[in-house]
């Protein structure tokens, strides 16, 4: 299906181009979110007469979006959720979540600006990007930790799953180290007293 797109939609073109899209995509996303209209002589003639407004409603939105950014663009948000030792999380975190956390931290964003490819269903930092319009775009960072502190080490940098293996293995490396230095400890005078009964 052709259409005419009021909007800059990513990967797909700009305001006032005539593109060839799936059907489904334009009767299920961008015909009902007014981002496009048929491309039809009526409709043609319907932009054109109106392209300047158009054009114009769009760079408000986008200086508008651009003075937004600003505060929020860079922000962490942390999220405290439970998660077994591997790190995988009961559950996941969702756009919801991310919004309600920088709702909390004093930003307005909406739902369908979160851009999350897949939920975050590890701890860990994520970068999340935030299109506040099709033409500006920031990038947010998501600490999900399972405590205050673990989200303190890494928002630090240090991997937590990495560090818990290494302490857990510690204690195991450890004994297998003084088992070893006792059997070369046990083996040696054992070697020094067969020396001396051969003397």
């Amino acid at each position: 299906m052709e259409v005419i797109l009021l909007e800059r939609v990513e990967k797909l073109g700009h305001i006032g181009d005539v593109v060839n899209v799936k059907n489904g995509f334009a009767r299920n996303y961008l015909l009902p979110n007014k981002k496009a209209l048929r491309a039809n002589e009526s409709n043609r003639k319907l932009f054109e007469a109106n392209r300047a407004r158009i054009e114009s409603e769009n760079a408000e939105r986008r200086s508008a979006a651009e003075k937004d950014s600003k505060t929020v663009d860079g922000k962490t948000v942390q999220l405290i959720r439970q998660a077994s030792n591997t790190g995988q999380l009961y559950g996941s975190v969702s756009a919801r979540d991310i919004v309600e956390a920088l709702e909390a931290d004093g930003a307005k964003v909406t739902k369908s600006q979160v851009v999350l490819d897949r939920p975050i269903k590890a701890i860990g930092m994520h970068d999340v990007k935030i299109a506040l319009h099709p033409e500006v775009s920031v990038t947010i960072h998501v600490n999900v930790a399972r405590s205050p502190e673990e989200a303190e080490l890494q928002s630090q940098g240090v991997d937590v799953i990495a560090q818990m293996f290494e302490d857990a293995a510690a204690p195991v490396v450890a004994e297998v180290l003084v088992e070893k230095v006792e059997e070369e400890g046990a083996e040696a005078p054992a070697a020094e007293g067969e020396g001396e009964v051969e003397a």
